[in-house]
Parts: C-alpha cells; structure tokens; sequence
C-alpha cells in the first residue's frame, strides 16, 4: 500500500479488520519491520490523538520519527500555484515537499479544510501535493475531506464492543459553536458503508454529506426516528457541506440544542453506545452524563487509534521491501 486516504486503500476490510486484532494482542510483533526507516509526520494542524497514537504506532514498528509542526517552527508555505510571493510566507509547498522526501521513508500528511472554497477543499490540493512530488508513500492523518485513521479505529471499536451481528449504526449531526470539517463524518461514512452494518445519517436540512461518502445510506433528517433502535450513536458536528447550497459552504446554518445527545435521545435505542473522536464540546455535542456513562466508548475508540495506524504503517513498510 503506497496511499492510504480511503477505506477502498485497505483492500479487503475483513482482513484489515482481523490484522488489527492481531497487532492488538501483540503490538509489537513486527518491531523489525521499520528499523532504520524513518516516519516524517506534518501537521499544518493542531493534534492530540492522531499525533500520540500514530507516533506510537511507528515506535511500535520500530520505525525513527520525525514531527514537523509546519506552523511552529517552519517556514510559512505558500500552497497555490502561480501566485507571487511578496507576503509573509517564505518558501512554496512545491520546493519543501520533495525536499521533506529526502530525510524520510514514509509521510504522515494531517491538513484542515480551509471552508472557504469548496472546490479547492474537495480536491484535496496539499495532500495530493505531497502524493505528486515527495517520491515517498503518504497516508493521511486527517485532510480536508477525510480522517481514515480515525474511522478505521471506529470500525475496531464497533467490531469489539458489538452485540449483534449487523448492528445498526446512526451518525448524528449536534450542535457547535464553530464551523468544522466535514472529514470525520465523511469518513465515517464511506467506512460504515463498506461495514456490515445498517448505516443511518441524521442532521437538519441543509448538512447534506458528499454523495460520494454517504452512497446509499439512509438519510433521515427526524433525529428521533433515526436514533429508534440503534446500537451505535455516533455525535459529531460538521459545518453546511454545500451539495444542496453551495454558498452556504462551511457556514453554520443551525446551532438547535436540540440535537445534543442527552440520556432522553439515548434512551429511544437500543441501550446504544454512545462515540465521538473527541475533542468534544461538553453540553453541546452531548452531555455530561451520557459521555461519562457506562455505555461510552469515546476512550476504547481513541485507544484504538494506536491500533489503526500500526495497521496502515506496517503494510506501508511491506511495500517498501
């Protein structure tokens, strides 16, 4: 595997699926796999997890490390073709790119959508960059559209902690303050259709997904309908992805409370767990009693983000034999 920025990347989910079981009960079994290889990670972004776990992951391979806070530490890229350079940023993406190839075997690449242009967010321009012209293979620690590391381990953790065999699953939108990402639910989606699972989305008009990543989910926009029966309440906040109005993209466009995850939304499921990738914005996203209940899963599935990426890292580094 060279890329990794899609579930269709792995191949086989089941056998992806079987091989992180695998590392999780022996996580260093391929300890030699990475020695003398050396993983650059670049963050434009802030990170707790993905940096922690995904550096982890690469320690658990044996692999060096490299960690590049582009906004801290380096010079300011400048990431648009054509453009003079006569303003703060010192040095273009084009020359630092291949230039970062040279010091590593393998580029974890973790990039924020700008939400301003939708047409240069979706077509993923900095990673993509990074795939045309550092000569190394790039996986994706989250970018504009996509977070497969941190979907990957959602998947482990609904495989773990499931109770029947195809459990139904609901993506809830809730409420935030601030405009985000759509890539956590993207992926969410593109993952759980490719899963044995019955997928519902559920948000306010207007917080349509890409029909690339939702595919033939059930879409249903009255959230106690969608949540009737589910064993898996997935909470996550995106801002207006503009497929039915573009000039609303990256906007907020509702902030109803009533979207939050209380126990009164959970209790319409089936005694459902309750995820999130976390950060998450307590009291909006979901309450406190229900994000420190029993039946959350929000520090398995972090944990198993470690899981994901020693995953994806160790068939990088087959490839490179």
């Amino acid at each position: 595997m060279r890329y990794f920025s899609s579930v269709n990347d792995l191949g086989s989910l089941q056998l992806a699926l079987h091989e992180a079981i695998e590392i999780k009960n022996d996580r260093f079994k391929y300890v030699e796999l990475g020695k003398n290889k050396t993983l650059l990670m670049v963050f434009f972004n802030s990170s707790l997890r993905t940096r922690l776990s995904t550096q982890k992951a690469a320690m658990n391979l044996g692999m060096n490390v490299i960690v590049l806070d582009v906004n801290q530490g380096a010079w300011k890229l400048e990431t648009e073709h054509g453009v003079v350079m006569d303003g703060d940023k010192s040095e273009h993406l084009l020359e630092a790119i291949p230039v970062m190839g040279c010091y590593c075997d393998i580029i974890g690449v973790r990039s924020f959508a700008g939400l301003k242009d939708r047409e240069y967010d979706y077509a993923e321009t900095v990673f993509n960059q990074f795939v045309k012209y550092s000569g190394r293979p790039v996986f994706a620690m989250e970018t504009a559209t996509v977070h497969p590391l941190q979907a990957f381990a959602d998947l482990i953790t609904i495989e773990e902690h499931k109770e029947v065999k195809r459990p139904k699953v609901v993506l809830t939108w809730a409420p935030h303050p601030k405009a985000l990402p759509q890539a956590v639910p993207n992926s969410f989606a593109e993952w759980m259709n490719a899963a044995d699972v019955d997928f519902v989305v559920t948000h306010p008009e207007g917080y349509e997904l890409d029909p690339r990543f939702v595919e033939n989910a059930v879409v249903e926009y009255n959230q106690m309908k969608a949540l009737s029966g589910a064993d898996f309440v997935y909470a996550k906040n995106w801002s207006c992805p503009g497929v039915t109005s573009p000039a609303n993209y990256g906007q907020v466009i509702c902030k109803d409370m009533g979207w939050t995850i209380d126990e009164e939304h959970m209790s319409w499921t089936n005694d459902a767990h309750f995820m999130h990738c976390l950060p998450v914005r307590r009291n909006m996203i979901v309450t406190d009693n229900v994000i420190e209940g029993p039946r959350s899963l929000v520090i398995p599935e972090a944990a198993n983000r470690e899981i994901s990426a020693t995953v994806v890292l160790k068939r990088m580094l087959e490839d490179l034999k």
